[in-house]
Protein backbone atom coordinates (compact mmCIF):
# COMPACT_ATOMS: atom_id res chain seq x y z
CA UNK A 1 0.00 0.00 0.00
CA UNK A 2 2.80 2.74 1.08
CA UNK A 3 4.63 1.78 -2.15
CA UNK A 4 1.33 2.29 -4.38
CA UNK A 5 0.85 5.46 -2.52
CA UNK A 6 4.80 6.52 -3.03
CA UNK A 7 4.09 5.50 -6.69
CA UNK A 8 1.18 7.78 -7.43
CA UNK A 9 2.17 10.45 -5.02
CA UNK A 10 -0.84 10.66 -2.72
CA UNK A 11 1.60 10.69 0.12
CA UNK A 12 3.48 13.62 -0.37
CA UNK A 13 1.50 16.95 -0.91
CA UNK A 14 3.15 19.81 -3.40
CA UNK A 15 2.28 22.82 -2.48
CA UNK A 16 -0.09 23.70 -5.72
CA UNK A 17 -1.53 20.15 -6.22
CA UNK A 18 -5.30 20.76 -6.72
CA UNK A 19 -8.02 18.71 -5.38
CA UNK A 20 -8.74 17.26 -8.60
CA UNK A 21 -4.86 16.43 -8.42
CA UNK A 22 -5.92 14.58 -5.38
CA UNK A 23 -8.34 12.79 -6.75
CA UNK A 24 -7.10 11.68 -9.88
CA UNK A 25 -4.31 9.69 -7.86
CA UNK A 26 -6.09 8.35 -5.63
CA UNK A 27 -8.20 6.82 -8.24
CA UNK A 28 -5.11 5.13 -9.33
CA UNK A 29 -4.16 4.35 -6.21
CA UNK A 30 -7.18 2.99 -5.02
CA UNK A 31 -7.56 0.72 -8.95
CA UNK A 32 -3.99 -0.93 -8.31
CA UNK A 33 -5.34 -1.89 -4.65
CA UNK A 34 -8.42 -3.56 -5.99
CA UNK A 35 -6.57 -5.20 -9.12
CA UNK A 36 -3.58 -6.46 -6.91
CA UNK A 37 -6.51 -7.76 -4.16
CA UNK A 38 -8.60 -9.43 -6.87
CA UNK A 39 -5.70 -11.42 -8.14
CA UNK A 40 -4.63 -12.55 -4.72
CA UNK A 41 -7.78 -13.36 -3.62
CA UNK A 42 -9.16 -14.98 -7.08
CA UNK A 43 -8.63 -18.37 -6.22
CA UNK A 44 -9.51 -18.00 -2.61
CA UNK A 45 -13.32 -17.44 -2.71
CA UNK A 46 -15.97 -18.22 -5.34
CA UNK A 47 -16.98 -15.43 -7.69
CA UNK A 48 -19.95 -14.37 -6.21
CA UNK A 49 -18.56 -13.18 -2.85
CA UNK A 50 -15.30 -11.69 -4.45
CA UNK A 51 -17.13 -8.47 -6.36
CA UNK A 52 -19.18 -7.29 -3.67
CA UNK A 53 -16.43 -7.50 -1.20
CA UNK A 54 -13.92 -5.97 -4.21
CA UNK A 55 -16.79 -3.32 -4.39
CA UNK A 56 -17.18 -2.66 -0.99
CA UNK A 57 -12.95 -2.34 -0.46
CA UNK A 58 -12.83 -0.34 -3.41
CA UNK A 59 -15.56 2.48 -2.55
CA UNK A 60 -14.21 2.89 1.34
CA UNK A 61 -10.56 2.78 0.44
CA UNK A 62 -11.37 5.70 -1.79
CA UNK A 63 -13.14 7.67 0.79
CA UNK A 64 -11.20 6.85 3.59
CA UNK A 65 -7.98 8.17 1.37
CA UNK A 66 -9.49 11.09 -0.16
CA UNK A 67 -11.12 12.24 3.22
CA UNK A 68 -7.64 11.81 4.56
CA UNK A 69 -5.77 13.80 2.32
CA UNK A 70 -7.98 16.36 2.29
CA UNK A 71 -8.09 16.66 5.83
CA UNK A 72 -3.96 16.78 5.53
CA UNK A 73 -4.60 19.68 2.82
CA UNK A 74 -6.67 21.85 5.29
CA UNK A 75 -4.29 21.31 8.33
CA UNK A 76 -1.07 22.15 6.10
CA UNK A 77 -2.66 25.39 4.87
CA UNK A 78 -3.92 26.18 8.27
CA UNK A 79 -0.40 25.84 9.74
CA UNK A 80 1.27 27.89 6.36
CA UNK A 81 -1.89 30.75 7.36
CA UNK A 82 -0.49 31.06 10.57
CA UNK A 83 3.27 32.19 9.15
CA UNK A 84 4.50 28.43 10.03
CA UNK A 85 5.73 25.64 7.03
CA UNK A 86 6.17 28.42 4.72
CA UNK A 87 9.16 29.30 1.41
CA UNK A 88 10.52 32.64 1.50
CA UNK A 89 11.47 32.91 -2.24
CA UNK A 90 13.59 35.44 -4.67
CA UNK A 91 12.90 36.21 -7.80
CA UNK A 92 16.03 37.11 -10.78
CA UNK A 93 14.87 38.75 -13.53
CA UNK A 94 12.27 41.15 -14.84
CA UNK A 95 10.70 38.55 -17.56
CA UNK A 96 6.97 37.86 -18.03
CA UNK A 97 7.36 34.39 -17.07
CA UNK A 98 8.28 35.55 -13.46
CA UNK A 99 5.28 37.73 -13.41
CA UNK A 100 3.04 34.89 -14.30
CA UNK A 101 4.68 32.41 -11.89
CA UNK A 102 4.52 34.96 -9.22
CA UNK A 103 0.87 34.91 -9.39
CA UNK A 104 0.47 31.34 -9.16
CA UNK A 105 2.69 31.08 -6.13
CA UNK A 106 0.71 34.16 -4.68
CA UNK A 107 -2.89 33.40 -5.40
CA UNK A 108 -3.56 32.22 -1.72
CA UNK A 109 -2.00 32.79 1.62
CA UNK A 110 -2.28 29.27 2.16
CA UNK A 111 -0.04 27.99 -0.47
CA UNK A 112 2.85 28.38 1.77
CA UNK A 113 4.67 30.84 -0.33
CA UNK A 114 6.33 34.30 0.28
CA UNK A 115 8.13 36.18 -2.55
CA UNK A 116 10.10 38.84 -0.90
CA UNK A 117 10.50 40.47 -4.39
CA UNK A 118 12.71 40.62 -7.17
CA UNK A 119 16.13 42.09 -8.39
CA UNK A 120 16.98 42.56 -11.90
CA UNK A 121 18.76 45.25 -14.71
CA UNK A 122 15.41 47.39 -14.67
CA UNK A 123 12.05 46.90 -13.09
CA UNK A 124 9.06 45.14 -14.65
CA UNK A 125 7.01 46.73 -17.21
CA UNK A 126 2.92 46.51 -15.34
CA UNK A 127 4.62 44.02 -12.41
CA UNK A 128 2.13 42.12 -10.39
CA UNK A 129 0.46 44.01 -7.21
CA UNK A 130 2.25 43.26 -4.28
CA UNK A 131 5.51 41.94 -6.22
CA UNK A 132 8.51 43.94 -4.81
CA UNK A 133 11.54 45.99 -6.97
CA UNK A 134 14.37 45.30 -4.89
CA UNK A 135 17.46 46.44 -6.78
CA UNK A 136 19.67 45.78 -9.62
CA UNK A 137 21.88 42.22 -10.56
CA UNK A 138 24.60 44.06 -8.88
CA UNK A 139 22.54 44.82 -5.61
CA UNK A 140 21.77 41.01 -5.82
CA UNK A 141 25.61 40.30 -6.40
CA UNK A 142 26.12 42.25 -2.60
CA UNK A 143 24.09 39.58 -1.14
CA UNK A 144 25.33 37.08 -2.60
CA UNK A 145 28.54 38.16 -1.59
CA UNK A 146 27.62 38.35 2.33
CA UNK A 147 25.88 34.73 1.67
CA UNK A 148 29.47 33.58 0.69
CA UNK A 149 31.76 35.03 3.24
CA UNK A 150 29.50 33.49 5.63
CA UNK A 151 28.42 30.11 5.29
CA UNK A 152 26.67 29.95 8.93
CA UNK A 153 24.71 33.19 7.75
CA UNK A 154 21.11 32.57 7.63
CA UNK A 155 19.92 34.13 4.25
CA UNK A 156 16.65 34.29 5.04
CA UNK A 157 15.65 32.69 1.61
CA UNK A 158 14.55 29.08 0.77
CA UNK A 159 14.27 29.61 -3.16
CA UNK A 160 15.77 31.65 -5.99
CA UNK A 161 13.53 31.29 -9.21
CA UNK A 162 15.79 32.89 -11.94
CA UNK A 163 14.88 34.09 -15.34
CA UNK A 164 17.97 36.06 -16.47
CA UNK A 165 18.95 35.14 -20.71
CA UNK A 166 20.88 32.41 -21.48
CA UNK A 167 23.63 34.65 -22.62
CA UNK A 168 24.37 35.94 -19.28
CA UNK A 169 25.26 33.21 -18.35
CA UNK A 170 27.96 34.02 -15.21
CA UNK A 171 25.28 35.81 -13.86
CA UNK A 172 23.05 32.65 -13.67
CA UNK A 173 26.09 30.12 -12.59
CA UNK A 174 27.02 33.09 -9.65
CA UNK A 175 23.87 32.41 -8.26
CA UNK A 176 23.64 28.97 -8.78
CA UNK A 177 27.31 28.96 -6.84
CA UNK A 178 25.69 30.89 -3.59
CA UNK A 179 22.94 29.25 -3.37
CA UNK A 180 24.60 25.97 -3.30
CA UNK A 181 26.70 27.33 -0.66
CA UNK A 182 24.02 29.08 1.62
CA UNK A 183 21.16 25.71 1.63
CA UNK A 184 19.53 27.92 -1.39
CA UNK A 185 17.38 26.18 -3.89
CA UNK A 186 17.55 27.20 -7.43
CA UNK A 187 14.99 26.97 -9.99
CA UNK A 188 15.53 28.19 -13.41
CA UNK A 189 12.16 29.48 -15.27
CA UNK A 190 11.93 29.41 -19.11
CA UNK A 191 11.44 33.00 -20.40
CA UNK A 192 8.23 33.58 -22.52
CA UNK A 193 8.44 34.34 -26.32
CA UNK A 194 7.26 37.92 -26.78
CA UNK A 195 4.01 37.38 -29.19
CA UNK A 196 3.58 33.57 -29.15
CA UNK A 197 2.08 31.70 -25.95
CA UNK A 198 4.14 28.31 -25.62
CA UNK A 199 3.87 26.29 -22.31
CA UNK A 200 7.41 24.94 -21.87
CA UNK A 201 7.81 21.48 -20.52
CA UNK A 202 10.73 19.70 -19.92
CA UNK A 203 12.02 16.21 -21.21
CA UNK A 204 15.33 13.82 -21.29
CA UNK A 205 17.30 12.65 -24.18
CA UNK A 206 19.78 10.57 -23.19
CA UNK A 207 21.78 12.51 -20.64
CA UNK A 208 20.53 16.35 -21.48
CA UNK A 209 17.45 17.82 -20.83
CA UNK A 210 16.26 19.38 -23.35
CA UNK A 211 12.32 21.53 -23.23
CA UNK A 212 9.69 21.13 -25.82
CA UNK A 213 6.94 23.56 -26.21
CA UNK A 214 3.94 21.42 -25.21
CA UNK A 215 3.11 18.64 -23.81
CA UNK A 216 1.51 15.39 -25.34
CA UNK A 217 0.24 12.73 -23.77
CA UNK A 218 -0.16 10.44 -26.84
CA UNK A 219 3.72 10.47 -27.71
CA UNK A 220 3.79 8.02 -24.80
CA UNK A 221 3.88 4.29 -26.34
CA UNK A 222 1.38 3.03 -23.35
CA UNK A 223 -1.02 5.83 -24.06
CA UNK A 224 -0.72 5.58 -27.39
CA UNK A 225 -1.10 1.56 -26.76
CA UNK A 226 -3.86 2.27 -24.45
CA UNK A 227 -5.99 4.39 -27.49
CA UNK A 228 -5.39 2.27 -30.03
CA UNK A 229 -6.40 -1.05 -28.35
CA UNK A 230 -9.91 0.94 -27.25
CA UNK A 231 -10.50 1.79 -31.00
CA UNK A 232 -9.85 -1.58 -32.42
CA UNK A 233 -12.22 -3.00 -30.18
CA UNK A 234 -14.78 -0.74 -30.06
CA UNK A 235 -15.31 -0.20 -33.47
CA UNK A 236 -14.93 -3.76 -34.40
CA UNK A 237 -17.79 -4.17 -32.32
CA UNK A 238 -19.36 -1.14 -34.27
CA UNK A 239 -18.64 -2.46 -37.88
CA UNK A 240 -20.01 -5.98 -37.25
CA UNK A 241 -23.28 -4.47 -36.05
CA UNK A 242 -23.02 -1.46 -38.94
CA UNK A 243 -23.48 -4.29 -41.94
CA UNK A 244 -27.23 -4.61 -42.21
CA UNK A 245 -27.47 -0.57 -41.42
CA UNK A 246 -25.14 -0.67 -44.56
CA UNK A 247 -27.80 -2.54 -46.53
CA UNK A 248 -30.76 -0.51 -45.55
CA UNK A 249 -28.76 2.90 -45.63
CA UNK A 250 -27.54 2.33 -49.12
CA UNK A 251 -31.11 0.99 -50.44
CA UNK A 252 -32.96 4.80 -49.46
CA UNK A 253 -29.71 6.70 -50.86
CA UNK A 254 -30.33 4.66 -54.19
CA UNK A 255 -33.92 5.48 -54.23
CA UNK A 256 -33.49 9.24 -53.32
CA UNK A 257 -29.84 9.95 -55.54
CA UNK A 258 -28.06 8.41 -57.96
CA UNK A 259 -24.56 7.84 -57.79
CA UNK A 260 -22.28 5.51 -55.26
CA UNK A 261 -23.46 4.93 -51.72
CA UNK A 262 -20.40 5.94 -49.79
CA UNK A 263 -18.48 9.02 -50.37
CA UNK A 264 -14.33 9.45 -50.29
CA UNK A 265 -12.69 12.23 -50.00
CA UNK A 266 -9.69 13.45 -49.37
CA UNK A 267 -8.58 14.58 -45.91
CA UNK A 268 -5.81 15.65 -43.89
CA UNK A 269 -4.69 13.45 -41.04
CA UNK A 270 -2.26 12.65 -38.46
CA UNK A 271 1.21 14.65 -39.23
CA UNK A 272 -0.45 16.17 -41.79
CA UNK A 273 -0.70 13.36 -44.11
CA UNK A 274 -3.46 12.54 -46.87
CA UNK A 275 -5.96 9.88 -46.07
CA UNK A 276 -8.97 8.90 -47.84
CA UNK A 277 -12.30 9.90 -45.53
CA UNK A 278 -15.38 7.93 -45.47
CA UNK A 279 -18.50 8.74 -45.42
CA UNK A 280 -22.49 7.94 -46.41
CA UNK A 281 -22.80 9.59 -49.28
CA UNK A 282 -25.82 12.39 -48.24
CA UNK A 283 -25.48 15.08 -51.04
CA UNK A 284 -26.31 14.88 -55.12
CA UNK A 285 -23.17 13.63 -56.94
CA UNK A 286 -21.49 17.56 -57.77
CA UNK A 287 -18.47 19.43 -58.59
CA UNK A 288 -17.45 21.30 -55.34
CA UNK A 289 -18.02 18.47 -53.00
CA UNK A 290 -13.60 18.77 -52.12
CA UNK A 291 -13.87 22.43 -51.32
CA UNK A 292 -17.55 23.62 -50.68
CA UNK A 293 -18.31 23.25 -46.89
CA UNK A 294 -22.10 22.09 -46.10
CA UNK A 295 -24.43 25.01 -45.35
CA UNK A 296 -27.47 25.05 -43.31
CA UNK A 297 -29.58 25.14 -46.35
CA UNK A 298 -27.03 23.24 -48.56
CA UNK A 299 -29.30 22.17 -52.02
CA UNK A 300 -27.08 19.56 -52.52
CA UNK A 301 -28.39 17.30 -50.01
CA UNK A 302 -31.39 15.38 -50.46
CA UNK A 303 -34.16 14.74 -47.81
CA UNK A 304 -32.06 11.50 -46.23
CA UNK A 305 -28.75 12.74 -46.86
CA UNK A 306 -29.80 16.10 -44.34
CA UNK A 307 -31.77 13.35 -41.66
CA UNK A 308 -28.21 11.48 -41.85
CA UNK A 309 -26.21 14.45 -41.40
CA UNK A 310 -27.89 16.10 -38.29
CA UNK A 311 -28.19 12.38 -36.63
CA UNK A 312 -24.49 11.86 -37.86
CA UNK A 313 -25.63 8.78 -39.59
CA UNK A 314 -23.75 9.68 -42.45
CA UNK A 315 -19.98 9.42 -40.05
CA UNK A 316 -20.82 6.00 -39.36
CA UNK A 317 -18.10 4.95 -42.10
CA UNK A 318 -15.74 6.22 -40.33
CA UNK A 319 -15.33 3.48 -37.86
CA UNK A 320 -14.24 1.87 -41.34
CA UNK A 321 -11.41 4.38 -40.96
CA UNK A 322 -10.22 3.88 -37.31
CA UNK A 323 -9.82 -0.57 -38.27
CA UNK A 324 -7.07 0.95 -40.84
CA UNK A 325 -5.98 3.19 -38.58
CA UNK A 326 -6.20 6.52 -40.34
CA UNK A 327 -8.53 8.03 -37.63
CA UNK A 328 -8.93 7.17 -34.08
CA UNK A 329 -12.85 7.16 -32.34
CA UNK A 330 -12.35 10.46 -30.26
CA UNK A 331 -9.55 13.61 -32.00
CA UNK A 332 -9.43 16.65 -33.92
CA UNK A 333 -12.14 16.12 -37.09
CA UNK A 334 -10.55 15.74 -40.30
CA UNK A 335 -10.28 18.71 -42.35
CA UNK A 336 -10.99 18.78 -46.32
CA UNK A 337 -7.67 19.40 -48.02
CA UNK A 338 -8.53 22.79 -49.19
CA UNK A 339 -9.52 24.28 -45.83
CA UNK A 340 -6.17 22.67 -44.18
CA UNK A 341 -4.58 25.07 -47.27
CA UNK A 342 -6.40 28.14 -46.44
CA UNK A 343 -6.58 28.03 -42.62
CA UNK A 344 -2.52 26.72 -42.33
CA UNK A 345 -1.70 30.19 -44.10
CA UNK A 346 -4.48 32.28 -41.24
CA UNK A 347 -4.16 30.19 -38.22
CA UNK A 348 -0.96 30.56 -36.83
CA UNK A 349 -1.39 26.98 -34.79
CA UNK A 350 -3.49 25.50 -36.85
CA UNK A 351 -0.99 22.54 -37.88
CA UNK A 352 -0.52 21.36 -34.24
CA UNK A 353 -4.12 20.22 -34.13
CA UNK A 354 -2.36 17.28 -36.54
CA UNK A 355 -0.07 15.89 -34.23
CA UNK A 356 -2.74 13.43 -33.09
CA UNK A 357 -4.92 11.17 -35.55
CA UNK A 358 -8.62 12.76 -36.68
CA UNK A 359 -11.42 11.39 -35.09
CA UNK A 360 -15.39 10.43 -35.62
CA UNK A 361 -16.05 13.21 -32.40
CA UNK A 362 -13.89 15.46 -30.65
CA UNK A 363 -13.62 17.94 -28.02
CA UNK A 364 -14.48 21.07 -30.39
CA UNK A 365 -17.53 19.84 -31.45
CA UNK A 366 -18.86 18.44 -28.07
CA UNK A 367 -18.55 22.26 -26.68
CA UNK A 368 -20.45 23.85 -29.20
CA UNK A 369 -18.03 24.25 -32.63
CA UNK A 370 -19.44 21.82 -34.74
CA UNK A 371 -20.97 22.41 -38.33
CA UNK A 372 -20.01 25.16 -40.90
CA UNK A 373 -17.39 27.89 -39.57
CA UNK A 374 -18.30 30.74 -41.87
CA UNK A 375 -16.24 33.41 -39.65
CA UNK A 376 -12.44 33.04 -38.96
CA UNK A 377 -12.61 33.27 -35.09
CA UNK A 378 -15.40 29.88 -35.22
CA UNK A 379 -12.01 28.17 -36.91
CA UNK A 380 -9.60 29.85 -34.41
CA UNK A 381 -12.15 28.37 -31.81
CA UNK A 382 -12.33 24.91 -32.98
CA UNK A 383 -8.34 24.69 -33.29
CA UNK A 384 -7.94 26.24 -30.20
CA UNK A 385 -9.94 23.65 -28.59
CA UNK A 386 -8.24 20.47 -31.15
CA UNK A 387 -4.82 21.79 -29.67
CA UNK A 388 -5.78 21.35 -26.27
CA UNK A 389 -7.21 17.86 -26.70
CA UNK A 390 -3.77 17.45 -27.80
CA UNK A 391 -1.89 18.57 -25.17
CA UNK A 392 -4.76 16.85 -22.43
CA UNK A 393 -5.24 13.96 -23.64
CA UNK A 394 -6.19 10.61 -20.96
CA UNK A 395 -8.44 7.79 -21.33
CA UNK A 396 -11.01 9.36 -19.39
CA UNK A 397 -11.16 12.53 -21.47
CA UNK A 398 -12.03 10.68 -24.57
CA UNK A 399 -14.75 8.11 -22.49
CA UNK A 400 -15.91 11.81 -21.68
CA UNK A 401 -16.53 12.95 -25.24
CA UNK A 402 -18.05 9.67 -26.08
CA UNK A 403 -20.95 9.62 -23.48
CA UNK A 404 -21.62 13.36 -24.42
CA UNK A 405 -21.10 12.83 -28.15
CA UNK A 406 -24.17 9.91 -27.76
CA UNK A 407 -25.92 12.28 -25.32
CA UNK A 408 -26.28 15.21 -28.54
CA UNK A 409 -27.97 12.06 -30.65
CA UNK A 410 -31.19 12.45 -28.79
CA UNK A 411 -30.74 16.41 -28.32
CA UNK A 412 -31.46 18.55 -31.05
CA UNK A 413 -28.15 20.46 -31.98
CA UNK A 414 -28.91 23.18 -34.09
CA UNK A 415 -25.04 23.48 -35.86
CA UNK A 416 -25.25 19.90 -37.32
CA UNK A 417 -26.51 20.20 -40.98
Amino acid sequence: MLIAEYFFHTIVQRRLVTVANIAGNTLKLVGTQVVLMFLMVRFLSDGETLFPFLVVFGTTSYVVFMVSRIIERWALRCLRKMGRNTQSVLFVGHDLSLARLYRDLTMTTSMGYRVKGYYAHHEMKNPPAGLKYLGTIEDLNALLDRWDADPLLDPGVNEIFCSVPHEEEKEVMRIVRSCDKSVVRFFYVPRIFEDYEMNLSMQQFGNYTVFTNREEPLTKPMNRFIKRTFDLCFSLVVCIFLLPVILIVGLIIKLQSPGPIFFRQGRTGLDGNTFDCYKFRSMHVNKDSDNVQATKDDPRKFPFGNFMRKTNIDELPQFFNVLKGDMSIVGPRPHMLHHTELYGRLIDKYMVRHFAKPGITGWAQVTGFRGETSELWQMEERVRRDIWYVENWSFWLDIRIIFRTVKSFFVHDEHAY
